[in-house]
């Protein structure tokens, strides 16, 4: 069989479809695979490290307001159905799979009109713009969310599976995860991290929280600031004289995220999908502080469907100090009981079969 997967832009959408990708490579060995994205996005770095064939189309997304780059993009857009459509005349493919982005408008679409099975994954509980207009096209909608299905016509298709997410995330051996991250089983442990870009404002408030632990040996934290923010944070460390001892650790990039989620007492972080899908799977309780600039502001929904069940405190980004984001860690980090109750809570929220569950749906939708 013959499989196309279209997701780009950022890592939302390309590691569901990487995960999905893995699993029917997995399973199904004689399986051919090609992902299909743009030149422009995560994905021509992503995916390719992964072992799939890669090509790309040319795409862009359509700017809210009517202006000289709506004709650019409307131009791209139909530079990419003729990409697409000789990408998918020349594979072939069985079945097409869109997890999300601007790239999957043209492929998805071409496929379904080419009476191709096609099926849509949404990560978000507010779902973006172009996987609520190829909902009118496609076989079937996925979703991560009870919430989200509400803005999807035709009820019939859209099933609830859960977001995909890596093996790697739980199949972590614990005791081998507090010896790699150099944690104190016996001390709390704080991990924040702004999404894989990492986020100004929260990095402004670990700032203010990093102040308050510095001397305190019984608070471990790992923050993480982003390649792009570390810099400037290591100055503010010198400005303000802060010198960092062992409970307090500030890096770029955290590469073995799977083993310190699996050992964090609280994460702070931002509300993007794949990362309250992996937070879920291991049930660790957390503080949400959602981006305030996202496409549809998808982050925000997202995150209130953890804080609304009890899994997360919710700071929203127009809100968030350091004063406010230490208070909430200060009432949470020693209660043993909150934080069982928030993880158990968490816990419900995960889907750690959600992959297997898309690939069985494709399975019955080819054959």
């Amino acid at each position: 069989m013959r499989y196309l997967i279209a997701g780009g832009g950022t890592g939302g959408h390309i590691y569901p479809a990487l995960a999905i990708a893995s699993e029917i490579r997995d399973r199904y060995k004689d399986a051919e695979i090609l992902y299909v994205g743009t030149n422009r996005g995560l994905e021509k770095e992503l995916v390719p490290r992964e072992g799939f064939n890669f090509k790309t189309i040319r795409v862009q997304g359509l700017p809210r307001k009517l202006n000289l780059d709506t004709l650019k993009a409307v131009k791209e857009l139909m530079l990419g159905l003729k990409d697409a459509n000789g990408i998918i005349k020349d594979f072939k493919p069985h079945v097409v799979i869109g997890t999300g982005g601007y790239v999957c408008g043209p492929v998805v679409y071409i496929a379904s009109k080419k009476g191709i099975p096609t099926l849509i994954h949404e990560q978000n509980a507010f779902p973006g713009i172009t996987n609520k207009i190829l909902s009118r096209y496609v076989d079937r909608v996925l979703i991560t969310y009870e919430e989200s299905r509400k803005y999807f016509n035709k009820q019939e298709k859209v099933i609830l599976t859960g977001n995909p997410i890596r093996k790697s995330i739980i199949n972590v051996d614990k005791s081998k995860a507090y010896l790699s991250l150099n944690i104190n089983p016996n001390i709390p442990f704080i991990l924040s991290f702004g999404g894989s870009g990492g986020q100004n404002k929260l990095n402004e408030a670990m700032l203010y929280v990093i102040e308050k632990y510095v001397n305190n040996d019984f608070v471990q934290i790992i923050h993480v600031t982003g390649n792009r923010f570390y810099e400037d944070f290591s100055n503010k460390l010198k400005e303000k004289k802060l010198n960092l001892k062992n409970n307090v650790k500030v890096i770029p990039y955290l590469y073995n995220m799977p083993e310190a989620l699996s050992i964090a007492d609280l994460v702070i972080t931002s509300a993007g999908a794949i990362t309250l899908a992996e937070i879920s799977a291991v049930g660790v309780p957390s503080i949400l502080i959602p981006k305030g600039y996202t496409a549809e502001n998808h982050q925000e929904y997202n995150a209130r469907v953890f804080s609304d069940k009890g899994a997360s405190h919710l700071i929203l980004e127009r809100d968030l100090t350091g004063e406010n984001l230490y208070n909430d860690i200060k009432e949470l980090i020693y209660d043993k009981k909150k934080l069982s109750e928030m993880s158990r809570k968490s816990k419900m929220l995960g889907n750690i079969n959600a992959t297997e569950k898309i690939v069985d749906i494709i399975h019955e939708l080819i054959n």
